[in-house]
């Protein structure tokens, strides 16, 4: 059973936020499933959903970082290679840089990470934190 199954999003236009996110969510194995009017699905087998959402109203976005509510989603991926792959991907899928890829020395010295923005202010994360033992690549 995964621990999250679904997560919604509300973007400001469902078109862009297509372009966005289906390059990203793409690289990290997800499939489009359904697209209708006000959203769209993507599926990593039987694991967690992310849906894009059309908004209810007008005017209610972007959300601004350290505000109340959302403040970044991480995908932990297997290299420090995948987290810069994961980076291009994204920037060249219009996403704003926020962090190039980088060692985080604060959290560790093997935490190796990006963060990128779209145009809703939604925030991601790629990151790679092995044990101690596997800290080479």
């Amino acid at each position: 059973m995964a621990l999250l199954d679904h997560l919604g999003i509300t973007v400001d236009d469902i078109d862009r936020g297509r372009e966005q996110f289906h390059p990203v969510l793409e690289a990290l194995g997800y499939v489009r499933g359904v697209e209708a009017e006000h959203g769209i699905s993507w599926n990593r087998g039987d694991d967690t959903e992310i849906i894009i959402f059309a908004p209810r109203e007008e005017g209610t976005g972007p959300h601004v970082h350290g505000r109340v509510g959302w403040q970044h989603l991480a995908f932990a991926v297997d290299s420090r290679d995948e987290v810069d792959r994961l980076h291009r991907i994204a920037t060249d899928a219009g996403w704003a840089v926020v962090r190039e890829p980088k060692l985080y020395p604060r959290f560790n010295d093997r935490y190796y990470a990006s963060f990128v923005e779209d145009d809703n202010g939604i925030r991601l994360e790629f990151m790679h934190n092995p044990p101690r033992d596997a800290s080479a690549g």
